[in-house]
């Protein structure tokens, strides 16, 4: 049964026309979960509180932390993802897309989770033995969430999940998920969006084993920003249309100025092909993707810098006969550069239908021995594209063109992403600094709450929570 103590203090938090009631809960933590503490921490110091945890800490059991509101958690220690096979794979939470399912829900209005602690997912365990683990936390039909200044290791599935959430920003994420040998782990994406509106992705340094960033089914507005992802599989849109009689829609995506190093793909988009099975969940769902421009895009040593692959895991016989029900159009690659790594080819563009307003310009990519190969299929128009490329599904070498096409600029490429990027600072209001300053010289009082009495006590002016056994 969780006790605690709670330091109760009236602080400023950006509103000039009156303050609020902060509370600031220390976790004690070192037991074999601290889930029920942290969870008991995130419901008492809510509405402008701060938890803190800066110790070591093991969550050993699901923590369903939902609908909380105007609470920071500020991390400056260790969280350690119990590596319990038999435990998660029977009591994690499922999230209905693609078998995934999570350790921790997070959820509410107004959600900032900072400091430069770690969160360590014990990966190891689950790579050994060829398991597929729990996504260590997923922000979870919440708005206006802000995750800043955190490292990540060992995930053993997706680092990230944002799941049926707006507003949402990640900002200065060191995300470093391979193997203790240094060899690459499977699945672990860095972030994963679905069902999601008005994310940002910025500022952030990934070494991975699959996907840097993956738009899946209905992420609108989203920004990728300023990432270097290093043994990936890319910056990718999709997998969509993996389920048969279900509409995914991507669109308005900017993904800027990211480096991305000896990885799979570079900027690509993934969509199943048909089925001719209404129930089938390998193919044959419907939708598009939309109003997406990849933009200063550094390639080193990429397999295959440019994908769009509209067929994906499906036959070429069985898209042949059931192209994809997935539309994909309005896509723009401006400034894509680099080295490819796998073969001649450094751009490959195959739709089973018709895929139009595909521009590029700026476009400098060598694939090996110096040399580069092109090779679309069913492209409504090559007018736009600054590469050599036959519609036909012919492969073009770069010698077959000399001359770019045509170059677009600024005024003729419309601004990819209508909404603004996200302030913090008007979402939270509550900056930890003006709390510690107003902390030092405001008169404080201490209350003692347990859950087996009420009673007060002034002998403390720290938050304490912990497991009692």
């Amino acid at each position: 049964m969780p006790s605690f103590r709670i330091l109760q203090t009236i602080a400023l938090l950006g509103f000039a026309s009156r303050a609020a009631r902060a509370a600031t809960c220390e976790v004690a933590g070192g037991t074999s979960d601290d889930g029920p503490a942290i969870k008991t921490a995130l419901a008492s110091c809510a509405n402008g509180g701060t938890v803190l945890l800066d110790k070591t800490y093991t969550i050993g059991s699901v923590l369903e932390t939902n609908d909380i509101s105007n609470v920071a958690i500020e991390l400056t220690g260790t969280i350690i993802l119990s590596p319990d096979i038999s435990y998660w794979k029977s009591n994690g939470v499922p999230l209905t897309f693609q078998s995934a399912y999570t350790a921790w829900t997070i959820g509410g209005n107004g959600i900032h989770i900072y400091g430069g602690g770690t969160y360590n997912g014990s990966g190891d365990t689950w790579y050994s033995a060829g398991e597929t683990g729990p996504i260590p936390w997923t922000i979870y039909n919440a708005k206006n969430v802000l995750v800043e200044n955190i490292k990540q290791v060992q995930s053993p599935f997706w680092n990230n999940f944002v799941y049926q959430s707006s507003n949402v920003t990640f900002n200065n994420i060191n995300l470093h998920s391979i193997q203790s040998d240094g060899s690459q782990a499977q699945n672990t994406d860095g972030w994963d969006i679905y069902r999601s509106d008005t994310v940002s992705i910025t500022n952030s340094y990934i070494i991975n084993g699959d996907d840097c960033v993956s738009f899946k089914p209905n992420s609108t507005n989203i920004l990728v920003e300023n990432l270097y992802c290093s043994g990936s599989h890319g910056i990718s849109v999709g997998s969509l249309g993996q389920y048969a009689g279900t509409q995914d829609i991507v669109k308005n995506v900017l993904v800027k100025n990211v480096t991305m190093v000896n990885a799979e793909n570079g900027a690509r988009i993934k969509a199943f092909g048909g089925s001719a099975s209404k129930t089938s969940t390998t193919g044959g769902g419907n939708g598009y993707a939309t109003n997406i421009t990849f933009q200063d895009f550094k390639c080193d040593t990429v397999a295959l810098p440019i994908v769009i692959d509209q067929c994906y895991e499906t036959s070429a016989s069985t898209c042949a006969t059931y192209p994809s029900l997935v539309l994909i159009n309005d896509i723009h690659y401006i400034n894509v550069t680099g080295t490819g790594s796998k073969s001649k080819e450094v751009v490959s563009l195959v739709c089973s239908d018709v895929c139009d307003d595909i521009t590029a310009t700026g476009t400098k990519l060598v694939g090996t021995s110096g040399s580069s190969e092109y090779y679309c299929t069913n492209i409504g128009s090559t007018t736009d594209l600054d590469f050599p490329c036959s519609p036909d599904g012919t492969v073009v070498s770069a010698s077959s063109s000399s001359t770019t096409k045509t170059t677009l600029t600024s005024s003729t490429v419309s601004s990819p992403v209508p909404f603004g990027i996200l302030e913090p600072s008007l979402i939270f209001p509550w900056d930890r600094s003006d709390i510690q300053v107003f902390q030092k010289t405001s008169t404080t009082k201490t209350t003692t709450v347990k859950t087996t009495s009420t009673k007060t006590s002034s002998s403390s002016a720290k938050t304490k929570i912990s497991n009692t056994k």
